[in-house]
């Protein structure tokens, strides 16, 4: 078993991670998720979208066939409920852990118009949302986030019951507040956003009214963020590597990895990343 990471962050890598009943196979994993249990949640563009495992990577259970057109973003609040992004239907969902639907934002196959034609495309205009959302995350207030990028430029706000506040972000390549392909985000309980601006190799920190704060700029077309209890955060890249930083933007530990998609830490600091490329998950048991 091969070995990465330094110092207080070192790794073992276990490859191919979680089995699946006979007859199964993983279609290409873009994000997962753990819930207060531990539980691993791999959201796959197949169906059925969601599989479930425990911390062994024993398969549990698997839900949501037929529900998600395009599997993109997945996270588990701490209030124990799953919120996931369908980007070609261009909605944002909420669910609880077996998979019970709670709600929607957006409408069905229905785009803002930013008169982007193209995937990850710098946008000509910014809209309201959605064109092909990337991720949704709770703030401790409740209320509701979501990252519009691969043919929009903005971050969404929204209140608990799925109202719309405001939008911020306009298409750009460096200005604060200019996104290209904002691609996931994290809210810390203090209520600070990060935000993976992924083509611009940023992440952008706003405070939760959308005012700027500062960027990390160590880090090469981020896909994923995660923050610990102990303010590490967590990023995988499209170089493609994992990184660890403190909550001021300095790397601490960094590795090559799979074309990372996605990734998460559960409870005991394990690492899992999930492999769009790949079809699969790769887990980083911390050693002790």
């Amino acid at each position: 078993m091969s070995t990465v990471g330094t110092g207080q962050y070192e790794y073992e890598v276990i490859e191919k991670w979680g089995s699946l009943p006979n007859g199964w196979s993983f279609g290409p994993v873009s994000a997962i998720a753990a819930d207060s249990h531990d539980r691993i949640y791999a959201f796959q563009r197949k169906d059925p979208p969601v599989l479930v495992f425990d911390r062994a990577g024993t398969f549990l259970n698997a839900w949501g066939s037929s529900a998600i057109r395009d599997p993109h973003g997945i996270y588990i609040g701490p209030d124990d409920l799953v919120y996931l992004t369908d980007r070609d239907d261009h909605v944002a969902l909420k669910f609880t852990l077996d998979g019970r639907p709670l709600s929607i934002l957006g409408e069905r196959g229905k785009h803002a118009d930013t008169g982007c034609e193209e995937d990850g495309a710098l946008v000509p205009r910014a809209a309201g949302p959605f064109n092909k959302p990337t991720e949704m995350v709770v703030h401790p207030s409740g209320e509701l986030y979501v990252t519009d990028g691969y043919r929009n430029s903005r971050v969404h706000r929204f209140s608990a019951d799925g109202r719309l506040i405001e939008s911020w972000g306009t298409p750009g390549k460096t200005a604060p507040g200019e996104f290209h392909l904002p691609h996931s985000l994290w809210i810390d309980p203090q209520g600070t956003l990060y935000v993976c601006d992924r083509e611009n190799n940023r992440i952008q920190v706003f405070t939760a009214t959308g005012q700027y704060l500062t960027q990390w700029t160590d880090i090469h077309r981020p896909t994923d963020i995660y923050m610990d209890a102990q303010d590490i955060v967590y990023i995988s890249d499209l170089k493609p590597a994992v990184t660890v930083m403190n909550k001021q933007g300095h790397v601490i530990a960094r590795w090559d990895s799979p074309m990372g998609h996605g990734l998460w830490v559960d409870s005991v600091g394990d690492i899992y990343l999930a492999d769009v490329l790949g079809k699969g998950i790769t887990k980083y048991v911390r050693k002790r």
